[in-house]
């Protein structure tokens, strides 16, 4: 494997460089440095402006608006991305649902739902976890049973992130009892403003509303909204978590964080010296930047396969077991680098910044606390990483 790009992926990298410094917008690219809340009207600003350049969906085909990178080129554009604090794209419409409907759905399901996804006219959400089934995604209880030409679906769904803002929800539903519990599973598209769909905002450690529970009360679903065929549902499933597993390692936002850790290090003074002179202090910066560097040449090592042609379910679970583990990780040197004045807590600062306010201790502590605790989560949805090593004890070691 080759690490050093060719001239010409070197020349990519310098269009897309020059591209983000000329048309990421500075409000934003201050807003994810310092940890500032992002709202909707964020994410579709930035999203347009690459629909704009024809950047926004490089994974998909070029016949439906894909950009025909080849792989190194995605991983570069994902690296400079990176780099420029740029915000991360709403995966849902974009990484998830998308290749689900590329790969699984219909021509008329292809030509009604992508151009929106694509140009972020239409915000979609998940309907995976339930009350009851969360890592057991195989335990879900809500129920679509068919009449005519319709679906009736009754249930509920939670931790549905971005719901409160969703035109549309992919969601599990079981159609059937089998034997096993896999095979009566369906995947449906459900329409957030039909009669009967309720929402409920859940408010997380961190105060702010980004996930909610959907209610499903006898909610009429046109039976072209099926994904694929009933009972498929599994299988559709398990295809797109892999794509949501991959996308969560995040090598090159771990990348600017670290870079991050490494400033305010240096600012804070530890007995006389500046934090990141400490040798207990930087040697634990090393031992995430040794871990960071074995995830990023993992992740090569899955791009050199997929660009042969190969694949592995267990690659994504890898990569989203070790991504989450080392962003953790880094939350919790970010507290501890700036002591005590991470624990305030203003969620008027975290939603918009300090304004007029004088900030308490070095102005980007306010946003550690709740950011170390909100991303206590990465390591349980996507599949929580307990089942993803059941998944790599299973495939890899056949056990």
């Amino acid at each position: 494997m080759d690490f050093d790009y060719t001239p010409e992926e070197k020349d990519f990298q310098q269009e897309v460089r020059m591209f983000l410094k000329n048309n990421y917008p500075k409000n934003l690219q201050d807003k994810v440095a310092k940890g500032v809340a992002l709202k909707k009207e964020d994410y579709v600003f930035w999203q347009k402006i690459l629909y704009k350049k024809g950047w926004i969906a490089p994974s998909w085909p070029v016949e439906y608006g894909g950009t025909g990178w080849t792989l190194t080129q995605k991983y570069i554009f994902e690296e400079e991305c990176g780099a420029a604090n740029c915000l991360r794209l709403t995966s849902f419409g974009l990484v998830m649902i998308a290749p689900v409907l590329i790969k699984y759905g219909s021509e008329e399901q292809k030509q009604k739902y992508l151009p929106d996804i694509l140009s972020s006219d239409a915000w979609w959400a998940q309907g995976y976890s339930e009350p009851n089934a969360g890592s057991d995604l195989a335990s879900l209880q809500t129920r679509a049973e068919r009449k005519g030409d319709f679906y009736f679906v009754n249930g509920s769904k939670t931790w549905t992130t971005h719901g409160h803002y969703a035109d549309m929800m992919f969601v599990l539903v079981r159609t059937s009892k089998e034997d096993k519990k896999q095979k009566g599973i369906s995947f449906l598209l459900i329409d957030m403003t039909s009669p009967g769909v309720s929402i409920e905002p859940i408010i997380t450690i961190d105060g702010l509303h980004v996930v909610n529970q959907v209610f499903l009360d006898d909610v009429k679903v046109p039976i072209d909204n099926l994904i694929g065929v009933e009972g498929e549902g599994w299988t559709i499933a398990k295809y797109l978590l892999q794509h949501e597993r991959t996308n969560i390692a995040q090598v090159p936002r771990s990348k600017k964080q670290i870079e991050r850790l490494k400033l305010l290090s240096k600012k804070e003074i530890h007995n006389g010296k500046p934090l990141l002179e400490d040798p207990f202090f930087s040697a634990k910066i090393a031992e995430i930047e040794v871990e960071l560097l074995a995830l990023e040449m993992t992740s090569l090592r899955a791009l050199s396969k997929a660009s042969a042609g190969a694949s592995s379910n267990s690659t994504s679970s890898l990569l989203k077991i070790k991504g989450t583990e080392v962003q953790q990780k880094i939350t919790v040197l970010l507290m501890e680098a700036m002591g005590y004045f991470s624990m305030p807590y203003i969620k008027d600062v975290l939603i918009d910044g300090w304004q007029d306010e004088v900030p308490i201790g070095p102005e980007e502590a306010a946003f550690l606390a709740p950011h170390y605790f909100d991303w206590r989560k990465t390591s349980i949805y996507g599949g929580s990483n307990e089942i993803q090593k059941n998944i790599i004890a299973k495939v890899v070691l056949g056990l």
